[in-house]
C-alpha cells in the first residue's frame, strides 16, 4: 500500500526555499533541545551546540531573499510549505506537552 500523496510545495524562490529549510532545520534543533521534551542530555547538547550555526545560516537566507529585493515575506505560502514539509509536527516539539493527567 502506497503512503498518501503529499500536495505539492508551492512556487518558491530560491531564496525563499533555502529560508523555509534553514527555519525548519532551527525549529528541529530547538526541538531537541526543549526541557520539556528532551530525553537525554547529550542529544540536547550536540543540538544545542549545532544551533549557532543553523541560526547563521538562517539569517544568511534572510539575507539573500532581502540582497535579490525580496523585501516581503509571503507567510501564507511559506506556511503552506511548512505543512507540506511537516512544520507543524516539527514546530510542536518547541512547545510544552500537555498536561498530564496524572
Amino acid at each position: 500500500m502506497l503512503p498518501p500523496e503529499l500536495p505539492p510545495l508551492p512556487a518558491l524562490t530560491r531564496a525563499e526555499a533555502e529560508f523555509v529549510d534553514r527555519y525548519l532545520e532551527v525549529v528541529d534543533l530547538l526541538g531537541r533541545i526543549n526541557p520539556a521534551r528532551a530525553t537525554h542530555t547529550y542529544g540536547a547538547l550536540r543540538a544545542a551546540q549545532a544551533l549557532p550555526g543553523r541560526a547563521t545560516a538562517l539569517r544568511d537566507a534572510l539575507t539573500l531573499m532581502h540582497l535579490h529585493g525580496e523585501s516581503e515575506v509571503h507567510a501564507g505560502t511559506l506556511a503552506r510549505a511548512l505543512r507540506v514539509l511537516d512544520g507543524e509536527r516539527r514546530a510542536n516539539r518547541v512547545t510544552l506537552p500537555p498536561l498530564s493527567t496524572s
